[in-house]
């Protein structure tokens, strides 16, 4: 004989394609309508089924690897159809049990999963797969130096975490866990070290195995995928390869040149500007960008602006005035 096949999408009233976050929101809604401590005793049992029914639908959609299992059966199956799973379905056993068993889920739960207890989901031996935690995604913000030097960073990441009273499941002695709502998680806070290497780009990944989502029933944690944002700098735009800077020089230097420091990733170089330069001109300095994809630095390219001074001192105002008067004299003759 086969087992109702129960559609937990619309146990929770939501759509196939809902959001973890729609799912959890659908489930604390669902939650606390039939908590059967909020009913009187003449509905008090329906309230405690549909109650067990909503959780069996939330430990199913709102663990990624048991949703995507519980996918795989397709869109054909109708609600209400009878289902016989296949003999090499994970979890699955031959039974005479009811519609709902005694541990509080259903044959049809079980037949997927495996026999479980509320509050303990660690199943039993044989009849369960590992589980393997959530991969979480988390932004890395990091300096333009601290990409361009690489080396390691401690970090504070908020995440949620199991929770230690009901073991994920949000249930405790056939109510919702007090301790986190029914919801079956926490937010902790975790410290790690990151090792970042040298010359990372804006947008690169990095993933660390194990730091993830825990898993119920002793699985697998979950990975940890941190995408790198470079924070803007002050003083360089880092273009492909190339850093982009800008220099200003007096108006006396860029007429006569001269060595001027300029700052670099490596430390301050001193950049020989020519003379007679104009505004808005670039220099090159030879690889002092970034690491490219060939193994070969990058340049860094240097912009010059003429500052003009905002003020002058009485001989300097005089040596304008006559630069003044001799340009005068040059265009006359």
């Amino acid at each position: 004989m086969g087992t109702p096949y129960k559609d937990y999408y619309k146990i929770l009233g939501v759509d196939h394609k809902a959001t973890d976050a729609e799912i959890k929101a659908a489930f604390r809604k669902a939650a606390r309508k039939y908590h059967p401590d909020l009913h009187t005793k003449s509905d008090k049992a329906e309230a405690e089924e549909k109650f067990k029914e909503i959780n069996e639908a939330y430990t199913v959609l709102g663990d990624p690897e048991k949703r995507s299992q519980y996918d795989l059966l397709g869109t054909n199956i109708q609600n209400g159809q009878e289902w016989q799973p296949s003999p090499d379905m994970g979890g699955y056993e031959s039974r005479s049990w009811g519609q709902t068993d005694a541990d509080g889920f259903s044959d049809f739960f079980e037949s997927l999963f495996g026999r479980q207890m509320p509050g303990d989901n660690r199943g039993r031996p044989g009849k369960t797969r590992s589980t393997r935690g959530q991969d979480l995604d988390s932004e890395l913000e990091l300096t333009l130096e601290e990409a361009f030097h690489g080396g390691k960073k401690s970090l504070q990441f908020s995440f949620r975490s199991l929770c230690p009273s009901c073991g994920g499941t949000g249930m405790s002695d056939q109510k919702l866990c007090p301790k986190c709502g029914g919801t079956g998680s926490r937010t902790a806070v975790r410290t790690l070290d990151v090792n970042i290497p040298a010359y990372i780009r804006d947008g690169s990944k990095i993933r660390l195995k194990g730091q993830g989502g825990e898993a119920p029933s002793n699985g697998t944690p979950g990975d940890l995928l941190l995408t790198v944002k470079i924070m803007p700098n002050s003083n360089f735009t880092l273009n492909g390869s190339d850093l982009e800077t800008v220099i200003k020089i007096r108006p006396e230097q860029a007429v006569l040149g001269g060595q001027i420091p300029v700052p670099a990733m490596d430390g301050e170089v001193i950049l020989t500007v020519p003379p007679m330069i104009h505004s808005g001109k670039k220099l090159r300095m030879r690889s002092k960008g970034w690491l490219g994809k060939d193994g070969n630095r990058g340049d860094e390219i240097v912009k010059v602006m003429i500052d003009i001074p905002r003020s002058l001192s009485p001989a300097e105002q005089e040596l304008y005035q006559s630069l003044a008067r001799l340009e005068k004299e040059v265009h006359k003759s």
